[in-house]
C-alpha cells in the first residue's frame, strides 16, 4: 500500500536564503513567500521577523524559520 502525499504541506513563514557576496555579506530574507530585505546578522532576522509581528522562539524549528545554504550561524560565503 501506498502512502498518499499530503495536500496540507507545511512551509514555515520565514525563508533565510544563503549568503550573498558583498561587504558586508547578506542573506535575503523571505516572509510568506515575498522578498522583505537582507540580513547581515542573527538579529536582523529577529527583529524584521518582530516587524512582521512572527515571534520566533526557536530559531533550529523547521517550521519556523528554514535556512536555505547554511544555518543561523552561517554568514560569510564558503
Amino acid at each position: 500500500m501506498t502512502e498518499s502525499a499530503s495536500p496540507h504541506l507545511s512551509y514555515p513563514r520565514i525563508m533565510v536564503l544563503g549568503v550573498q557576496p558583498g561587504t558586508p555579506p547578506f542573506r535575503i530574507m523571505e516572509i510568506d513567500g515575498e522578498v522583505v530585505g537582507r540580513a547581515r546578522a542573527l538579529i536582523d532576522v529577529l527583529t524584521t521577523a518582530a516587524a512582521y509581528g512572527i515571534p520566533i522562539h526557536d530559531l533550529d524549528d523547521p517550521a519556523v524559520v528554514r535556512w536555505v545554504g547554511g544555518d543561523k550561524l552561517t554568514w560569510f560565503p564558503r
